[in-house]
């Protein structure tokens, strides 16, 4: 990782008593592009002077910006378990795939527990399930109904993203946000993906429609009268 000399540096000036620190995203992956900033994960229990368990926030250090998770070990607990129950780890993917600077065996020890964790998969009940399906029936309904481009535009965002998440879930696969839940999606299944994807990247919104109505269908159809949230 070229990048390494320079996180270093960072975390000698700002996070000197970090006792685990991971570089994730591209920075750790390899596929840095223009923009690119490097995120890095800190944990320690000395990190903060007042009564602190997390941050999050940027710096300008070097000609990079650093975007910084850093936590207490409690602290990353707390935050890591919340992720977990919202469907979407973004720490604990974090810790697991990044690149380790620091830690040793603390490290070890934090990616043996949580990649268990991962292993698991989501467990969402059939209430949660069944509310995702309620959505998507409503709005499937708006965008079938809609006349309006800007609202049709509007309207197929979201639905990508909440059938994607549905397809996800039903399947014992973790969500992601924005850029990392296409990504997330096409690790699971690349052809289920290009289906859903290509008729809404061409405009086609009736075609995107039907297979949004396909896949709630495989996931256990239109959810709306009786439903009580």
């Amino acid at each position: 990782m070229d990048q390494l000399p320079i996180v270093e540096r960072f975390i000698a000036a700002h996070f000197p008593l970090a006792t685990v620190a991971v570089v994730a995203g591209s920075t750790a992956r390899g596929t840095r592009t223009r923009t690119s900033d490097i995120d890095l994960l800190l944990i320690g229990d000395a990190l903060f002077d007042d009564e602190s368990s997390s941050f999050a926030g940027g710096f300008d250090f070097d000609g990079e910006f650093f975007e910084v998770f850093a936590y207490t070990f409690d602290g990353y607990a707390e935050w890591a378990r919340r992720g977990v129950t919202q469907f979407r780890p973004v720490i604990v993917h974090m810790l697991t795939e990044g690149v380790g600077v620091r830690g040793g065996a603390a490290l070890e020890e934090l990616r043996q527990h949580w990649n268990r964790v991962l292993v698991d998969g989501p467990r969402p009940d059939v209430h949660e399930l069944e509310f995702r399906r309620y959505m998507i029936t409503d709005q499937l309904d708006d965008l079938r109904d809609a006349q309006d481009l800007l609202e049709r535009r509007v309207i197929a965002g979201l639905l990508f993203e909440r059938t994607a998440e549905l397809m996800l879930l039903t399947s014992g696969r973790w969500i992601g946000a924005g850029k990392y839940l296409p990504r997330r999606l096409r690790e699971w299944n690349v052809d289920r993906t290009e289906a859903l994807a290509a008729p809404l990247l061409q405009g086609d919104f009736d075609a995107f429609a039907g297979q949004v109505a396909h896949e709630l269908d495989a996931a256990g159809g239109r959810v709306q009268a009786g439903f009580v949230r």
